[in-house]
């Protein structure tokens, strides 16, 4: 099921706003067909305050902070973020027209997507100026980059490469798990040589080889925000993976959710 059509099927308006509603919906076809493929499952070293209100889209961890982009029209915007506390050390809001979706940098510039208008925009890193716009055909979901390019998910199952300079598309992989498409990719974060996607509704995370296009391994992390910690009637989805690397550090988060985890992966 597409994104959009999920969103139309389960939403509601409260002040004028898109809500879209928790729903506990099927997985991608592709996971049915990944037993041979590892599988991690997680342990929490640390659990960080996030704010409950903002619907999470894009994550990634620079020089000791994070930088954060929500989405939902009339709400979206782009942040920097104390670790430790939450807080919300800088903020520019997206027009009121525009889904925000991820966001990545590339030296002193912050790259940003939309949803369904085609466009993503450049800010400048320290002060979250505008810069420009981009463009693109189809959906933009997820952003995230390596030391040469900017990936790009797309809520389908390939992932565009994009380059850093003139942000036009020079070439794209197809995710497969024993041979078989896996689409609803979402966030992205770069990790240690692998491309780290959300799938889409939910509670798991691909691993991608970046050559071949292959899951090489599914991280599970299911229950990790805690049923007490979860809202009545909130789309609380696990979305948001930043790393930090100088300290080898990897970070998850979600939709609306009061806390953002510091995880250790453990291989079942």
């Amino acid at each position: 099921m597409k994104k959009l059509q999920w969103l139309q099927r389960y939403t509601s308006v409260i002040p004028g706003l898109l809500i879209v509603l928790a729903g506990a919906l099927p997985a991608s076809s592709a996971m049915a067909a990944a037993a041979a493929i590892p599988t991690y499952t997680y342990e929490v070293v640390h659990a960080y305050p996030h704010d409950p209100n903002a619907f999470t889209q894009g994550l990634f961890f620079k020089d000791g902070f994070l930088y954060e982009s929500t989405g939902l029209q009339g709400r979206s915007s782009v942040r920097k973020l104390r670790l430790e506390t939450g807080e919300v050390l800088q903020k520019t809001d997206l027009p009121r027209q525009i889904f925000g979706e991820g966001i990545t940098w590339w030296d002193k510039r912050l790259i940003g997507i939309t949803w369904t208008t085609q466009a993503g925009y450049v800010l400048d890193l320290d002060s979250f100026a505008f810069q420009k716009e981009f463009n693109y055909k189809g959906e933009g979901w997820g952003l995230a980059r390596n030391d040469k390019e900017i990936i790009m998910s797309d809520g389908t199952a390939e992932l565009r490469f994009l380059d850093p300079e003139t942000l036009r598309e020079t070439r794209r992989i197809k995710v497969t798990a024993d041979g078989k498409p896996v689409d609803q990719l979402n966030e992205l974060e770069w990790v240690k040589g692998e491309i780290f996607s959300n799938i889409w509704q939910t509670d798991m995370i691909a691993r991608i080889d970046p050559k071949t296009g292959k899951v090489v391994g599914w991280i599970n992390l299911k229950g990790i925000l805690p049923m007490g910690d979860r809202i009545l009637n909130q789309p609380d989805v696990l979305n948001g993976i930043a790393y930090d690397a100088a300290k080898d550090r990897l970070f998850v988060t979600g939709k609306l959710w009061p806390k953002l985890f510091e995880i250790r992966l453990i291989k079942r």
